[in-house]
């Protein structure tokens, strides 16, 4: 005789459907498929009204960022231009060199106005600073996601003196005040590789500032790793893998890590908009980018500045840097309710 096959989908990693109980009549059984967990998040995800809309927000953001050099040439501006001092635009700023007409300038031709004192534009300048700014906060959320992952694995699954020690590193680093170290540390890593006499390029600087980011970056998650790590170390599944005679690197691969998926993808989620903020910052108070690279944290350095005469330079900016934070932490809150529907709001 042969056994009876498993239902399609059936197993630990999947979940059927809560139609399928006793009482379902066998035609109706075999038309019910499982679902896996993935599909189940999935699920739940797409009934989040909130959490949609929130990653189509968060989706047009990147798009828009991704293609800001195709968007500039068909506006046919850049954020590098001096249009005040072109010829085609002869009274773009006024005696005070501030944007003629209202709203900074607002016009068919600079749809968000002009920059005051030089005359660029200001919607190519908020297309390249999203950019530089997403694409500097992606890079150093991986680089602390992964760093952290591994350190907290570590620390978690093997105990004793490793979890001791990695654990007073870590701590070392905490103590550290962040936003000092980003403003005093940042000319150090610059200097290290340029003479003070020279310009120092704009590649460097990126490299300075995901450095120094990344640096004290990773203590939030290698932690929460770390305790997501002990609590299942002892679980039967784990024991049973032992005894099977799976290697350390096997068992946190294949039995650990799946398991702690949902609080890293949510605890990166929050670090990214996190990571925006600091980049902006570090631009802000002077110590990150600087002319004429565009960066969301310029445009705010340049509007508090002329905030009085021209309020309205900071206000597309502000907007934008504001909704894209809301929406990315709002989306964080989706799918941690989605992967474990038990925190549901």
């Amino acid at each position: 005789m042969t056994s009876p096959t498993k239902a399609e989908g059936s197993g630990p990693s999947a979940a059927l459907d809560p139609e399928l109980d006793s009482n379902t009549e066998p035609a109706e059984a075999a038309k019910l498929k499982g679902r896996s967990p993935g599909q189940l998040m999935w699920q739940r995800f797409k009934r989040d009204r909130t959490g949609v809309v929130s990653a189509c927000v968060v989706i047009f953001f990147f798009v828009i960022a991704a293609l800001a050099p195709v968007i500039s040439a068909l506006y046919g501006k850049d954020p590098y231009t001096l249009y005040a001092q072109e010829p085609d635009y002869p009274f773009l700023l006024d005696d005070f060199a501030m944007p003629t007409g209202s709203l900074g300038g607002i016009s068919g031709d600079f749809w968000f106005g002009v920059e005051p004192k030089l005359g660029r534009d200001v919607f190519t300048m908020l297309l390249y600073g999203m950019r530089t700014s997403l694409f500097m906060a992606v890079v150093v959320t991986v680089f602390s996601v992964l760093t952290g992952v591994v350190i907290g694995m570590v620390s978690g699954y093997f105990g004793g003196k490793v979890d001791y020690w990695l654990g007073r590193i870590t701590d070392f680093f905490l103590a550290f005040p962040q936003q000092l170290f980003f403003i005093a540390f940042m000319p150090v890593v610059t200097a290290l590789f340029v003479s003070p006499t020279d310009e120092t390029p704009t590649y460097l600087r990126a490299m300075a500032i995901i450095l120094v980011m990344w640096f004290l970056g990773w203590m939030g998650m290698a932690r929460l790793v770390r305790s997501s790590v002990l609590s299942l170390r002892e679980r039967e599944f784990v024991e049973a893998a032992k005894v099977s005679g799976a290697s350390p690197a096997r068992i946190v691969r294949k039995e650990i890590l799946p398991n702690i998926v949902t609080p890293i993808l949510v605890q990166g989620t929050y670090m990214l908009p996190s990571s925006i903020l600091s980049i902006a910052f570090l631009s802000y108070v002077g110590v990150g980018f600087v002319e004429p690279t565009p960066d969301w944290g310029r445009m705010f350095a340049i509007g508090s500045e002329i905030y009085e005469q021209d309020p309205a330079f900071m206000f597309f900016p502000g907007v934008a840097m504001v909704i894209f934070v809301l929406t990315f932490n709002l989306l964080g809150d989706s799918v941690r309710d989605a992967f474990d529907p038990k925190t549901g709001r």
